[in-house]
């Protein structure tokens, strides 16, 4: 089984559900989204129009990321997924550098949103449980898989642009839209294998 992810360009409306969701779920600190929509203007008035691009890791086969790391901190988990191991981690920046997607975030120290204020009751719960000095990315949400649950971005996409499931199976829903409707991958010059998948809008 090799878990992966296709967004429908199509579908995607840059309501941010995936993108709040994900913070939401991992409690990430200031700054750092696993999941991101990025927006760009395309054309000239009147037939100009928005591109939104949703974007996090790719689960890459041949990650990069993975072969750099001194310590193994970065590595393939279950099902492919391609995941950081905090304990072993010691912020060297060697796979941030090595990403060519831009997806992974490092967190020196720590901040909160209302600054000398302090830690809101939400950043206690949720964000102070991130460490300092490390490396933090997507793992396609590794603890609600094990609950049987979706990705938190995929659960709550209100277009339903996004579909998750197992890639090796020619019969699941993301292998059949692959083929049906021409999924591409991001940046396919880098030779990553990327996990993630796009519908042409």
């Amino acid at each position: 089984m090799r878990l992966g992810m296709v967004i429908d360009l199509k579908r995607c409306m840059a309501c941010y559900g995936c993108q709040m969701s994900c913070k939401t779920e991992h409690g990430t600190p200031p700054g750092i989204f696993f999941a991101r929509v990025l927006k760009r203007e395309e054309g000239t008035y009147p037939s100009n129009r928005m591109i939104f691009l949703p974007v996090l890791c790719n689960h890459c086969e041949d990650a990069p990321c993975v072969d750099v790391c001194p310590t193994e901190a970065s590595h393939y988990a279950e099902h492919g997924i391609v995941d950081i191991d905090h304990d072993k981690c010691v912020g060297c920046h060697s796979c941030m550098v090595a990403c060519p997607y831009t997806n992974r975030y490092f967190r020196d120290e720590k901040q909160h949103y209302f600054g000398a204020a302090g830690p809101t009751p939400y950043e206690v719960a949720r964000s102070d449980r991130h460490p300092e000095g490390v490396v933090m990315k997507c793992n396609f949400c590794r603890p609600r898989l094990a609950e049987g649950k979706l990705p938190a971005c995929v659960d709550n996409c209100a277009a339903l642009a996004r579909t998750f499931g197992d890639l090796d199976d020619p019969n699941s829903a993301v292998s059949r839209l692959i083929k049906e409707r021409g999924g591409f991958t991001l940046h396919p010059e880098a030779g990553t294998g990327p996990n993630v998948y796009y519908l042409a809008p």
